[in-house]
């Protein structure tokens, strides 16, 4: 079986180091898409307001497979808040 890695591109970079034995791409697509959603249901606060992000899968070679593309956009009508990211 071949191995795949999850690495997640943000403030914090976080790279797979040990990878994960899956049947196919296939596999690995399902498993990041799940992931991101683990993510942004529970490390929501990982995410910030005009900051893009994002999760990319790569095989044993380092080839990038995938990549999963992240944003929090303000729109216009919160222009007039004070958006920190604190």
């Amino acid at each position: 079986m071949p191995r795949y890695f999850v690495n997640v591109h943000d403030d914090r970079n976080s790279i797979d180091e040990e990878g994960m034995l899956l049947p196919d791409w296939k596999a690995a697509q399902s498993l990041a898409i799940r992931y991101a959603g683990e993510i942004l249901q529970s490390d929501a606060e990982r995410i910030k307001t005009g900051e893009d992000w994002y999760l990319e899968v790569t095989d044993e070679t380092g080839l990038i497979l995938f990549r999963l593309d992240f944003s929090l956009n303000a729109s216009s009508a919160l222009a007039h808040l004070n958006l920190r990211n604190d």
